[in-house]
C-alpha cells in the first residue's frame, strides 16, 4: 500500500517538479527557520513563551486552559529565566549538532539543543536556551541582543549571531508565496 501511495505523489507531482528530499536537508531547513522539534528544542517543560511560540497561544480561548494564569503572568512580566534562540556561526566552517555550550559576555548560559549546517545561510545554524534566572533580571529581547555570543566546540569558541526571530524568511514571506 506505501508504495502505491509513494508512486502516486509522484506522478500526481511531475508538473509540480516534485522530488525526493532527505531527512538531513529537512532538518537543515527547519534549523534555518527556527521550527522547534518536540524532543529536541521543546518538552513539556518547556512553556510557549520561553520556546518563543506564543503566537500559538490563545489566551482568550473559551474555557480557558491549563496553565493559562502562570502563562499570563509570565507574560505580563515580559522576562523569562529561559529563552530559544538561534545562532548563526560566523566561521562557515564550524559545525554545530547539539548540545554545544552558549556562552554569551565570557559566561555560559545554555547549551543548543539543534545545530546544522544551514545551506542557505551559508553557515552552521543552531537553536538553544539562553538562561538568566529571574533574580538577576531574567531573559528578553534587550538581554539577548545587549550579549556577545560565541558556541564551545570541540573546546574552542566561536562568535555567533544571536537571533529571537528565525534566521531564514522572519517576515514567512516565502511560506506564503
Amino acid at each position: 500500500v506505501a508504495a502505491h501511495v509513494y508512486e502516486t505523489l509522484v506522478e500526481a507531482g511531475q508538473d509540480l517538479e516534485l522530488t525526493n528530499v532527505g531527512m538531513h536537508a529537512m532538518n537543515s531547513l527547519r534549523i534555518e527557520k527556527a521550527y522547534r522539534h518536540w524532543g529536541h528544542d521543546i518538552a513539556d517543560e518547556d512553556t510557549p513563551i520561553e520556546a518563543g511560540l506564543e503566537f500559538a497561544v490563545r489566551f482568550d480561548k473559551p474555557g480557558g486552559f491549563i496553565g493559562r494564569e502562570a502563562l499570563l503572568k509570565q507574560k505580563e512580566s515580559g522576562h523569562v529565566a529561559k529563552r530559544m534562540v538561534q545562532f548563526l556561526m560566523e566561521d562557515p566552517e564550524v559545525m554545530l549538532y547539539h548540545n554545544e555550550p552558549i556562552i554569551r559576555d565570557g559566561t555560559i548560559c545554555g547549551y543548543i539543543t539543534s545545530g546544522m549546517y544551514g545551506h542557505t545561510l551559508g553557515g552552521s545554524v543552531g537553536m538553544g536556551y539562553v538562561n538568566n534566572p529571574l533574580e538577576r533580571g531574567g531573559v528578553d529581547s534587550e538581554f539577548v541582543n545587549s550579549g556577545s555570543y560565541e558556541i564551545e566546540v570541540a573546546c574552542k569558541r566561536y562568535p555567533a549571531q544571536a537571533s529571537l526571530e528565525p534566521l531564514y524568511d522572519p517576515g514567512n514571506e516565502r511560506i506564503k508565496s
